[in-house]
């Protein structure tokens, strides 16, 4: 097989590796595998399955296999646009006319719907610069990749000034996940008499459709079927991608993730949300992220040793992950209750191998793996996969395995996003803090929390911080509430994260293009908009749902007036 081919295979496992780990792999011989970079000490490692052991977080370590993401959006519901609460349109208009120009804007999502008008200019020309499709396979990846298919600019034009598009640039979203958030943060102003703009219309945009995770990791993670899951290495590959684009064209690029997991430490230390803090560092790059949906989902628990946690499984479902954190210095163990009363007997994980749990009365299979000290978070991780789960409450018995308690002995427990249960699971006794989805987590990227941009009230299914170890997350929150899109009204904090990045995009024209702050990065471009930021009095911040306040780009240059 070629190096494509394992990639795209389903019989080869991917692993997110370092240079390291991928010059031991070329030394196991006669070992089937192929090795690409990514960026930042990243690689991905393709290894053939049938000649390694079965996936286990204990064998292999939990940041090695790839973490799925979610999309960030929920119901679909009419009402009028949200730019005003940002001072949005202000801006746009004179004296300062900022529209994003000169600036490139690029989506990892489920791809676009490049025909529409509100990605065209005015003489109808396209405003896409590129689409990289790891869907399509036609023999054209874009260079120093090996999967996917590249269409530039000029191929999407001659599509567009065809009778059939669709054969020329085959690419498409079919979910629309991807649409509403480009229409949404960079769509142009429509003069059809339709109430919608973008929040930076003149931006130039580029675009990563995420091909779906490999049924292996599906399987592996029990996600429900039919449902939308991406590879974090996928991911890592788009964020690469993009950030070439930026090198190659010498423009500020503002790169916006629409995309969750209740996977990780919640300390924003996964491998992509390593590589995106990287990333965000240099020098005309803005990074903004989605904070989730998880804020009202109970599926996150936080208790001390010991202490016994009760989940609720509300039907049949194929099973589900859960994942305990603990804290430094502290070390756990664990023992599982059925519904039916049976228990198991303690696991204080003396032995590295992951551990089986079975019931003489229950057809639920439980296997419990344990990583010490992960590589990443350095904390201890306890990965449960409940499969074949009896419907009813489970609890899980939580002690410090030491015969003396080093620490405070506060764990963290979470379950999986919404999207990827097939049945309601959650804590009878959840907590709504610390719900940020990864990679939210990661220092220096922008990460916005959704409200309600008519009624001004925090919108109750956003994600909440702080972080794990209490770091300052979210850091802006914005109208997430029936916001406008080209495909009608949605709501979530993915499309938050939009239109927080057109905002991005118009002062990055100001600071990059114009030439005011030249040398601006993500953290700097969040400094701004944190000192603009409008906080009503009533709150003191940072706070763990509004972060540092409502993200206002009339306010920030309002600010640069004054000083």
């Amino acid at each position: 097989m070629t190096c494509k081919e394992k990639i795209l295979s389903n019989e080869y496992a991917d692993f997110i590796t370092d240079y390291v780990t991928a010059d031991e792999l070329s030394g196991l011989t006669p070992l089937d595998f192929c090795f690409h970079a990514i960026d930042g000490g990243y690689g991905v490692a393709n290894v053939n399955r049938s000649m390694i052991p079965p996936m286990s977080v204990s064998y292999y370590g939990y940041s090695m296999i790839p973490t799925l993401y979610g999309l960030m959006q929920t119901e679909e519901v009419f009402n009028p646009d949200n730019l005003a609460a940002m001072g949005n349109i202000r801006v746009q208009n004179p004296p300062l006319s900022l529209q994003g120009a000169g600036v490139v804007v690029g989506f990892i999502d489920t791809g676009i719907r490049y025909q529409l008008d509100v990605f065209r200019r005015s003489d109808g020309s396209s405003r896409i610069m590129a689409i990289w499709d790891q869907t399509i396979q036609d023999g054209n990846p874009p260079e120093g990749f090996q999967y996917g298919t590249e269409y530039m600019r000029s191929d999407i034009e001659r599509a567009l000034s065809s009778d059939t598009p669709e054969l020329i640039v085959p690419s498409t979203d079919t979910d629309g996940h991807g649409t509403r958030l480009a229409s949404a943060a960079v769509g142009s102003i429509l003069s059809q008499g339709l109430a919608f703009r973008g929040a930076a219309p003149q931006a130039d945009i580029a675009v990563v459709k995420l091909k779906g995770a490999k049924q292996y990791l599906r399987d592996y993670y029990l996600i429900a079927d039919g449902v939308a899951a991406y590879q974090e290495n996928d991911i890592m590959e788009a964020v690469k991608y993009l950030e070439r684009m930026a090198i190659a064209l010498r423009r500020p690029v503002v790169i916006v993730l629409g995309l969750g997991s209740n996977q990780g430490s919640h300390n924003g230390t996964s491998p992509l949300a390593s590589y995106l803090n990287i990333v965000a560092n240099r020098r005309s790059r803005a990074v903004v992220v989605c904070g989730g949906n998880e804020g009202d989902k109970e599926h996150h628990y936080e208790g001390v040793v010991p202490d016994v946690v009760e989940i609720r499984v509300a039907g049949q479902t194929k099973g589900f992950c859960l994942e305990l954190w603990g804290n430094l210095p502290d070390t756990y163990a664990v023992r599982v209750r059925s519904p039916g009363g049976e228990t198991s007997q303690e696991i204080d994980f003396r032995s590295k191998v992951d551990r089986e749990i079975n019931f003489v009365f229950e057809q639920t299979r439980i296997i419990v793996s344990n990583v010490i000290v992960e590589r990443n978070s350095g904390e201890q991780l306890i990965f449960f996969r409940f499969e074949n789960p009896t419907p009813g409450v489970w609890n899980v018995r939580v002690d410090s395995s030491e015969e003396e308690q080093n620490g405070m002995g506060i764990f963290h427990m979470w379950l999986p996003i919404t999207d990827f249960l097939e049945t309601n699971v959650t804590f009878l006794a959840p907590s709504p803090d610390v719900t940020l989805t990864e990679p939210a987590n990661a220092q220096q990227v922008i990460t916005i929390s959704a409200y309600n941009g008519l009624s001004g009230s925090w919108f109750p299914q956003s994600g909440r911080g702080f972080t794990k170890n209490g770091d300052i997350k979210p850091d802006l929150s914005a109208p997430g509430v029936q916001v406008s899109t080209a495909l009608g009204t949605t709501t979530g904090s993915s499309i938050a994260a939009a239109l927080a990045a057109g905002c991005v995009a118009q002062f990055m024209e100001w600071a990059v293009v114009d030439g005011n702050v030249p040398t601006v990065a993500t953290r700097g471009v969040k400094s701004y908009l944190i000192r603009g930021a409008a906080r009503p009095d009533n709150i003191v911040y940072p706070d763990n749902r509004w972060g540092y306040g409502r993200v206002s780009i009339s306010g920030t240059f309002e600010m640069l007036a004054r000083t």
